[in-house]
């Protein structure tokens, strides 16, 4: 059903393809098609602009206009489509990878530190280019890396990967009103069964626990939450005071 109401509108001629903007469209609606971005759908774009300030040439702005009803649930289906991948981004384009059968689990090594397959269970894994409704997300166990950590970290999959989904960024050269404002809509809608927070001892990386307080409560959601801080040759500290 058609509604008059707010929508991104592109301009074609400032517009130069670049890209920035899709994977800073949560809803997926942008899309690079014939060098030129394009709302590939009415019913996919919330109106809100989360991607104007991506655009370094100012093409894109919000115009209010008859348009497509934003369609929540189109854009879940959208969202799980493993096919969806932005022409000009791939990786921003969700994958969600098969678990190991039982065979392959009943032949995994019981210690942790010796494994020869990979943890990971979907993409992407960076906080800026995961949608906040990415089907991989419902009803997980989150964990929130900071992008040190996982190198610093020993056993990264064996320990805290397996089983959980990742999101990884850093604080210091990410934009935190971003990382708040999506965690917030992850709480708010995800369902999430509980959350790990995996960060370093130096002082920038704190800020990454911080981040997940202020989108809780932003929220109002509880969601248990486990903070585990390592110092900068890997070793587990206590937690911060």
């Amino acid at each position: 059903m058609k509604v008059k109401r707010k929508i991104i509108e592109i301009d074609e001629e400032k517009c130069d393809g670049c890209g920035l903007c899709v994977p800073a469209c949560a809803e997926g609606s942008l899309r690079v098609v014939n060098g030129k971005a394009r709302v590939i759908s009415e019913n996919l774009c919330d109106g809100l602009g989360a991607c104007l300030g991506e655009c370094p040439r100012g093409a894109l702005r919000i115009v209010e206009r008859v348009a497509e009803e934003f369609d929540e649930e189109a854009v879940e289906k959208h969202l799980a489509d493993a096919d969806v991948a932005p022409a000009s981004c791939p990786s921003a384009g969700i994958r969600m990878f098969a678990p190991a059968d039982a065979c392959a689990e009943a032949n995994r090594p019981t210690d942790l530190n010796h494994f020869s397959d990979s943890a990971l269970s979907h993409w992407p894994v960076q906080i800026r280019l995961v949608p906040p409704r990415a089907p991989f997300l419902k009803n997980a166990d989150l964990l929130v890396l900071a992008d040190c950590a996982a190198v610093a970290a020993a056993n990264l999959h064996g320990e805290f990967l397996r089983g959980r989904v990742v999101m990884m960024g850093c604080p210091k050269f990410d934009d935190v009103e971003d990382y708040v404002a999506r965690f917030t809509e992850i709480f708010s809608t995800a369902n999430l069964r509980r959350i790990t927070i995996l960060y370093m001892e130096v002082p920038c990386c704190g800020g990454l626990p911080r981040i997940i307080e202020k989108a809780l409560k932003d929220s109002g959601r509880d969601i248990p939450v486990e903070t585990v801080r390592l110092a900068c040759n890997g070793n587990r500290l206590a937690p911060a005071a």
